[in-house]
């Protein structure tokens, strides 16, 4: 009950904020044109801009998000579905074959997907491979977004959190497409897996700017020495 009621104003704090806050989108043309014709695309953003996404999406479109079964996952997963988004349980860590089935077989019944490629515990801001397969095998192409307010905390927690709160002025920056080929050679999917990293790097970036904050920047990564 405590849990139920904690998701419920925790939807309402999204609406509030964003109510109250004036909000512009940046190459919203894109998404349009697929949503117009029906046409599916794997959405895509990082962790730390999860808050504000459920109002960057048109809601006349089933959208289902990938959701990670810990405790915070299931909060998230109960928050945004307040918010008309359907989820589908899983994360790369736990559950992960599972749930990349159900995403692409949710895409190609017809449905919608989004997922947070470095969720549910980073490495922040870098893409992790799963996007590239769910994309490949349900031949959809990958369309990135970042959003940022100029009324906003960033949190201390492995994904730097963006919190909006309300009275800002926000912006979501959406991405070009991406088409993800349809091969096995992991050269090239690796390629595209950078190219969707540096893509969602570069809307969440102008997002920052265009609120007049410093961005934030991704999580380094450890280069291992190859011992000849």
């Amino acid at each position: 009950m405590a849990q139920e009621l904690l998701c419920l104003l925790a939807a309402y704090y999204i609406r509030f904020v964003y109510l109250t806050s004036r909000w512009s989108v940046v190459r919203g043309d894109i998404p349009k044109r697929f949503w117009d014709k029906d046409k599916k695309f794997l959405l895509c953003f990082w962790h730390g801009r999860l808050l504000m996404m459920p109002h960057c999406w048109n809601r006349t479109k089933p959208i289902h998000m990938m959701i990670s079964m810990h405790r915070d996952g299931r909060f998230l997963s109960d928050t945004v579905s307040r918010l008309g988004i359907k989820t589908i349980i899983g994360s790369t860590s736990k559950g992960g074959a599972t749930a990349l089935r159900a995403m692409v077989k949710t895409v190609k019944a017809g449905d919608y997907v989004g997922l947070t490629p470095d969720g549910p515990r980073g490495p922040r801001m870098r893409a992790q491979e799963g996007i590239v397969t769910i994309a490949r095998l349900a031949n959809v192409p990958i369309i990135p977004i970042g959003y940022a307010s100029t009324n906003s905390k960033v949190l201390g927690s492995w994904d730097r959190f963006i919190a909006a709160l309300p009275f800002g002025r926000g912006v979501f920056v959406w991405g070009e497409p991406i088409k993800v080929p349809n091969t096995n050679d992991k050269l090239m999917l690796e390629k595209t897996r950078q190219k969707v990293e540096d893509a969602i790097n570069a809307v969440s970036n102008e997002a920052d700017r265009l609120c007049g904050l410093d961005p934030i920047e991704p999580e380094a990564i450890q280069v291992e020495k190859i011992l000849s």
